[in-house]
């Protein structure tokens, strides 16, 4: 595949989705309404019960929350502005172990003017600062007013730009994108479009190399026949296959779909990415306190917690679900980077659990060097019946003077080491 395709620069589809999402930290609890924003689509409404049914429970949480503890909360918004419309937010509380205020922010836009420039400048690849969309009316700074901070200063899991969800409709007028029949190949150009769309570039941008573009576009997910999905670093796409008629249209179903379960388990992906990205820093830190037992003890119970409650490779039965979550886990290496901690965590726990057995070696020793002298003097002033208080302190010196002795030999000197080196692993 070459970088000849069709430029998406002006191009305009049937249908246009955007969903942005960034890093911020919770001020307080916000006073929206609890849950995920509950897009409709005819009688179907896509609230938290709605969208649990898809997960499993333990994930269905993580995203949600539950009875009593929310984590989650959405506002309708209404705002229109060079040719993006605001229909909503939502904010996710993602809190880990030394960040409890860490969230995530959605914005869900439909956008009604071409949308590759609009991703290319949430990309960082804009020719002026006025072509910013996320300024003045959509700034999330002024939307997220005294409920989140969104230029927190050392915030951790900071993203270079914000993470971008773009879903496109083509025209009968995008032939180039477009199969010729249900069960016909799709043309070179389709992956192109996605591959622009995901990554937020032209080929002027980034131009993908044509040796390795069969591998970059290998993970693209085949929903249907009418429409494919492409999961990338710093974005991800849905785009069609077919001309999009309209109302009525499936394409409506996909769209709907991919603002909520197919957000969701992008979502969780982003959770875990951002609980691995603290395990990671934590176990950096392991030999920085001289209570390594401690500090190994508590990363060992974060990376139980992390398992218990976010760590999922299967989210559901419906599998474009799952097969998000794992391009997004593939593209992060985060399963890989998972074992690595455990493998390592392993390593200091065998460490800790070793430096313990040398110290409980090393007290033993230090008891018999202790008791032996002593032991064998009062057991001789036993034997010979003496209950002279002068022959007892001679031996009492004696003792000592042996005890001594013997901690100055090969044997004394290992018992004293081994002692050192459990000091300061509580």
């Amino acid at each position: 595949m070459t970088d000849n395709g069709p430029l998406l620069a002006g191009v305009t589809g049937a249908r246009q989705e955007l969903t942005v999402v960034l890093p911020v930290r919770l001020a307080r609890v916000p006073d929206w309404a609890e849950g995920p924003f509950p897009f409709e689509l005819g009688s179907r409404r896509t609230d938290a019960e709605t969208r649990s049914t898809y997960f499993a429970p333990a994930s269905a949480r993580a995203l949600y929350g539950a009875p009593g503890r929310p984590r989650r909360w959405h506002l309708p918004t209404d705002v229109k502005h060079d040719g993006l419309h605001l229909l909503g937010l939502e904010l996710l509380r993602a809190a880990t172990a030394r960040d409890p205020e860490h969230a995530l922010a959605v914005l869900h836009f439909s956008v009604e003017r071409p949308l590759l420039p609009v991703l290319r400048t949430l990309a960082g690849r804009r020719s002026a600062v006025a072509d910013e969309p996320l300024t003045g009316p959509f700034d999330p700074a002024v939307l997220l007013d005294n409920v989140a901070d969104v230029h927190a200063a050392g915030a951790p899991f900071a993203i270079a730009r914000p993470y971008t969800i773009a879903f496109m409709t083509p025209t009968a007028h995008h032939a180039s994108a477009l199969r010729t029949g249900p069960e016909r190949e799709l043309p070179a150009d389709a992956d192109r479009w996605l591959w622009q769309l995901a990554s937020r570039s032209t080929p002027e941008d980034f131009p993908l190399p044509p040796e390795t573009a069969d591998e970059q576009l290998k993970d693209a997910v085949r929903i249907s026949a009418d429409w494919s999905a492409l999961v990338l670093r710093q974005g991800a796409a849905f785009l069609g296959h077919r001309p999009d008629t309209g109302q009525g249209d499936f394409f409506e179903f996909g769209a709907l779909h991919s603002r909520t379960v197919y957000l969701d388990a992008l979502l969780l992906g982003v959770l875990q990415r951002d609980h691995i990205d603290e395990l990671t820093d934590e176990l950096s830190g392991v030999f920085d306190s001289s209570r390594l037992a401690r500090r190994v003890a508590t990363l060992e119970r974060n990376i139980a917690v992390f398992r218990s409650n976010y760590w999922r490779q299967h989210l559901t039965a419906h599998g474009p679900a799952n097969d998000l979550l794992l391009a997004f886990q593939n593209q992060h290496r985060l399963p890989a980077r998972f074992n690595e901690i455990l493998a390592e965590a392993g390593d200091y726990s065998r460490l800790v659990q070793t430096q313990e057995s040398q110290q409980i070696s090393g007290a033993l020793g230090l008891l018999t060097i202790l008791g032996l002298p002593l032991g064998t003097a009062l057991g001789i002033l036993q034997v010979l019946d003496d209950h002279s208080v002068a022959h007892l302190l001679i031996s009492l010196g004696l003792s000592v003077a042996a005890t001594a002795a013997a901690l100055t030999t090969r044997y004394g000197r290992l018992v004293l080491s081994a002692l050192r080196g459990g000091i300061g692993t509580g």
